[in-house]
């Protein structure tokens, strides 16, 4: 009934292994992928027709997270899976990526690739597999893939590489790096590093690919075993009349609209061009007036051999005049401003602006029940920081529809939060959670690295004593042959017309966060050295902005929760929450306190202000502090007796004060100086037997 093919190989000490034929046998492409006691369904298939009007490839990636094949029921009231988690959402990403690439140039078919998992022994992640699966069906298939392409996991600790660590492992790695490419160049980076240095991360790359070379191997001779037949595609030549009239007319004009200043500016120019031109071409082609129209194919040749002129134009001027549309050399870097405490009321607030790209970065504290729940196939845990990034459509000055956060924003997001998560103080230094929400204002190229500089700033704004500053910079690189250039501080046009965006955010002691995506099928270590040069001169540039503008985190202001952790002896737990929570939900009726205690007796509590956090610790000391001989205490009159007056010190704790104890004078009744109710410090003189012995006169 199936004809299942099957090979193996051996990585990082585990065995890898492909199947294919026996399930999802009507995709173009299909593989499962098994690693260790993971298994992965990678699923490929294409649309009959190409798409005529679109100019992109429309590559759909998606990647399925079953909460069965970690044995785990899903949450919410349907139990059963929904929309993607953000994890989900960023493999998917991570996916897509390195794919994209790897298709001819003009593929317009529809592509749809479904990464499924089936089984997770959490201990070997699907997200690389998703990228070695993905790879694997299409090369299986019928499609004009350029691969294969492999993904590799790199953690670093003791000054030794680890090939696709666990999630154990990971947890103590100074690095986790994921790496995709081809046999011969890498194509797709992501990085969190604990301050790793330039040297150390290429070496790490390159450790990376040398795997992803066998891996390839592996995917190729199962391929020439075993795979389809590939269509034919050749990307058909631009209309004559098209390609010749705009090269006639408009290349010296194109020319000089690219180089426009300013955006905007720049932005009208080619547009008006474009439409002059059009005109022009319909009348001199098709005559005049409103009834006359372009033919619908004739105008997308028009279109896109536009666009293709003005990307020739732009590349050309950089990689062989070094020249920049908007006049800057290629290491420089656009004006920079920043400033802190734009905003009254938030507890921390920034403004980061990087030529016309701009932020505005906002820091809330809050207390254990503001941290983020976050529930996946690995575990259950609870984030303590966590960056939300928000894109407008007036960032660009254009109009849209706003709603929740796409794979862009969740992308982005997920960059600027784990350049800045290194620097983030432990909970023992500083107890609170934290919230950083990046609001592009303006956007011009690389707003994710301005939310790294706004968020870094923003930070010590709020008083969160973060170790270092963390700044980020965007690469780029326009490559023909062997000719190459490297730019600093890419802007959107150079970002949409080049060949690689690659982000580097670090401190002045190493990095903390890589992202890199290209256009081409891969780059080599030469151009990455030189990219990580750069970017580093660029970095310690903008940290020294940083550092003038906010040098070390100012005091917390007086609208932020007050917070303060102490430890009690575990014995005395019961005794703070008391019968039924009595005692602990009287401290917390009286003063408006949050406090959680844990198994170990660590006791956090959570005040609006300073006033109810003292009145609130000094409750809780009530509970769970003993007596002390020395010590005064608050102390309150329960009842009078000839010889004295019984007082209570700490809640069920009592006392007895002496009438001899009670004034330096001579008292003769107790009724005469004291009543019942009457609240006064006295200490604690004796603890002899088990009775506590209380003095007035002495305090």
């Amino acid at each position: 009934m199936f004809d299942e093919r099957k090979v193996q190989m051996e990585l990082a000490g585990r065995t890898l292994t492909f199947s294919t034929g026996k399930i999802a046998r009507q995709s173009c492409g299909a593989v499962m992928v098994q690693y260790g006691d993971t298994v992965l369904l990678s699923t490929v298939n294409r649309s009959k027709e190409p798409r005529k009007e679109n100019d992109f490839f429309p590559l759909t990636v998606d990647y399925i997270e079953k909460f069965y094949a970690a044995g785990k029921f899903p949450g919410g009231f349907n139990k059963r899976e929904g929309k993607p988690s953000t994890n989900a959402t960023l493999t998917a990403r991570l996916i897509d990526r390195p794919i994209r690439p790897m298709f001819p140039d003009g593929f317009n078919y529809d592509v749809h690739i479904v990464n499924t998992v089936f089984s997770f022994d959490e201990k070997n992640t699907p997200d690389y597999l998703g990228i070695i699966g993905s790879s694997m069906a299409l090369m299986l298939s019928d499609l004009p893939f350029l691969g294969p392409v492999a993904g590799v996991v790199i953690g670093y600790k003791d000054g030794e590489f680890i090939l696709n660590p666990t999630p154990e492992e990971l947890e103590t790695s100074e690095l986790e790096l994921s790496v995709a490419g081809t046999r011969e160049a890498i194509n797709m980076v992501e990085a969190g590093a604990n301050e790793l240095d330039e040297e150390t991360m290429l070496k790490a790359i390159m450790f990376a690919h040398e795997n992803i070379k066998k891996i390839c191997d592996f995917q190729e001779a199962f391929a020439k075993e075993i795979g389809k037949e590939k269509i034919e595609f050749v990307k058909p030549e631009v209309m004559p009349l098209v390609k010749n009239f705009i090269d006639e007319r408009g290349m010296e004009r194109l020319q000089a609209a690219v180089l426009t200043l300013g955006k905007k500016n720049r932005e009208e120019a080619v547009d008006s061009l474009e439409e002059e031109l059009l005109e022009t071409f319909k009348v001199e082609n098709y005559g005049e007036g409103e009834e006359v129209e372009i033919p619908e194919d004739v105008l997308i040749e028009f279109k896109g051999y536009y666009h293709d002129l003005m990307k020739k134009l732009v590349r050309d001027a950089i990689l062989y005049h070094k020249h920049r549309v908007d006049g800057r050399k290629t290491t420089e870097i656009r004006p920079l401003f920043a400033e802190v405490n734009c905003l009254p009321i938030p507890h921390g607030s920034a403004m980061f602006t990087r030529g016309e790209t701009q932020a505005v970065v906002v820091t809330t504290l809050g207390t254990k029940e503001d941290e983020q729940l976050v529930d996946d196939l690995e575990k259950e845990y609870y984030k303590k920081f966590y960056l939300h990034y928000n894109f407008p459509p007036y960032s660009v000055g254009e109009t849209g529809r706003m709603g929740s956060p796409g794979r862009r924003e969740l992308g982005h997001g997920s960059l600027a939060e784990r350049a800045l998560k290194y620097v983030i103080p432990s909970e023992e230094e500083f107890p609170y959670t934290i919230r950083v929400v990046s609001e592009i204002t303006e956007s011009n190229g690389s707003s994710s690295q301005a939310s790294i500089c706004g968020g870094s700033l923003s930070l010590m704004a709020a008083g969160v004593p973060i170790k270092e500053h963390v700044a980020g910079i965007a690469m780029g690189l326009i490559k023909e042959g062997d000719e190459f250039t490297v730019l600093t501080d890419i802007m959107g046009l150079e970002d949409h017309l080049g060949d690689m965006d690659f982000k580097v955010a670090g401190t002045k002691n190493g990095i903390t966060a890589l992202q890199m995506d290209i256009k081409i099928t891969g780059i080599t270590e030469e151009i990455m050295r030189i990219a990580l040069k750069q970017a580093l001169d660029a970095r310690n540039e903008i940290l020294e902005l940083m550092n003038n503008t906010i040098p070390t985190p100012t005091p917390i202001k007086s609208n932020v929760p007050r917070i303060y952790q102490m430890n009690i002896s575990t014995d005395k737990i019961a005794v703070l929450i008391g019968p039924g929570g009595k005692n602990i939900k009287g401290i917390i009726d009286q003063t408006g306190a949050t406090i959680d205690i844990d198994d170990d007796g660590k006791v956090s509590i959570f005040c609006k202000d300073e006033v109810a956090l003292n009145e609130t610790i000094r409750l809780v000391n009530s509970f769970v502090k003993d007596i002390e001989v020395g010590e005064v205490y608050s102390g309150k009159v329960v009842s009078i007796q000839k010889f004295g007056a019984f007082m209570e010190i700490l809640p069920g704790k009592e006392g007895l004060l002496h009438i001899s104890e009670i004034s330096q004078e001579r008292v003769e009744k107790v009724e005469d100086v004291l009543k019942v109710g009457d609240i006064f410090d006295v200490k604690v003189i004796s603890t002899d037997n088990g009775k506590i012995s209380l003095s007035k006169k002495r305090v």
